[in-house]
């Protein structure tokens, strides 16, 4: 059988949804130019790649960094998920993926709250500042990553199958 899900993803059962149209026309708006270009599916599974290679760095704030940004993967499958584009307006102001997550998901929002702390330290190891994470901080933003991305598969009616081995 044919499946519009993305490989390593499937749906589970009694999970999937369809949104009916009360639920859509009640989604929260979010700025055009905020929202994913990909699909939920494939959102998580690009947040599955970047957990793997979060976990196969060993420079610690590369790790770190690598782990944060997969869990703005699956920030931005949710928004995907769940919001829809708002009116185009004069102003645009600069929002974070971890702001808008709240707005979209208030159940996300110690998820949110976690992982918007750790952006100034993701920008630093990204830029190559030496020490600004410790292997323990880079180890602990990596589970709680891989935690996030599975809360938010299971949300979204997806489940993770890790491909076999050769």
């Amino acid at each position: 059988m044919a499946s519009n899900t993305a490989p390593g993803l499937r749906q589970v059962p009694g999970l999937a949804h369809a949104p009916t149209a009360a639920v859509q026309t009640e989604a929260p708006t979010v700025p055009a130019h905020m929202l994913p270009h990909r699909t939920p599916a494939q959102l998580l599974v690009i947040a599955r790649q970047g957990l793997t290679e979060a976990a196969l760095t060993r420079p610690d704030g590369l790790r770190y960094a690598a782990a944060h940004l997969a869990a703005l993967r699956a920030a931005a499958a949710i928004l995907a998920a769940r919001a829809r584009p708002a009116a185009p307006t004069r102003r645009s102001r600069v929002t974070s993926v971890w702001s808008l997550l709240v707005l979209v998901a208030p159940e996300f929002g110690d998820w949110a709250s976690y992982f918007a702390l750790g952006a100034t330290k993701r920008a630093a190891a990204e830029a190559g500042i030496p020490r600004v994470v410790s292997p323990r901080e880079a180890d602990d933003l990596l589970r709680a990553a891989e935690q996030f991305v599975a809360v938010v598969e299971s949300s979204l009616g997806v489940s993770y199958q890790p491909p076999l081995a050769a």
